[in-house]
């Protein structure tokens, strides 16, 4: 059965649940990184379903497959911001644990769904 919304995709789904993460691990940030490190892996966190959102409501797989490779990319910031936040001591061990987890899982769903575009793609045009 198709995605009715974006709320129907699991890859969103995991993504939203990534952003609610990050948002429940920063607020123990130091206050001194709320305009600085807790602003931009929030940003780049949220970015991810956001494309995701922005994509699926697009006319062609082509323009769904570029907002979903924004995605990815905001993908690889956060896991670098989440990098950068145990390096500083700002996150125990077993946060770092989930989050790339969940970074990893998005991952492969976010690539998954990118073949899958690719692969319609590339039918209709033989068409």
């Amino acid at each position: 059965m198709a995605a009715k919304t974006f709320k129907d995709l699991v890859v969103w789904q995991r993504a939203h649940d990534l952003v609610l993460e990050v948002y429940k691990v920063t607020a123990g940030f130091p206050k001194e990184e709320k305009f600085g490190l807790v602003s931009q892996i929030r940003r780049s966190a949220s970015s991810i379903p956001t494309n995701i959102v922005e994509g699926r409501k697009k006319r062609s797989f082509k323009e769904f497959l570029h907002f979903l490779n924004i995605a990815d990319t905001s993908l690889e910031e956060t896991k670098y911001h989440i990098i950068l936040s145990n390096d500083l001591g700002y996150l125990k061990s077993e946060e770092v644990d989930k989050l790339n987890c969940m970074c990893e899982e998005i991952g492969r769903m976010l690539a998954g769904l990118q073949k899958n575009l690719q692969l319609r793609t590339y039918d209709l045009q033989l068409k």
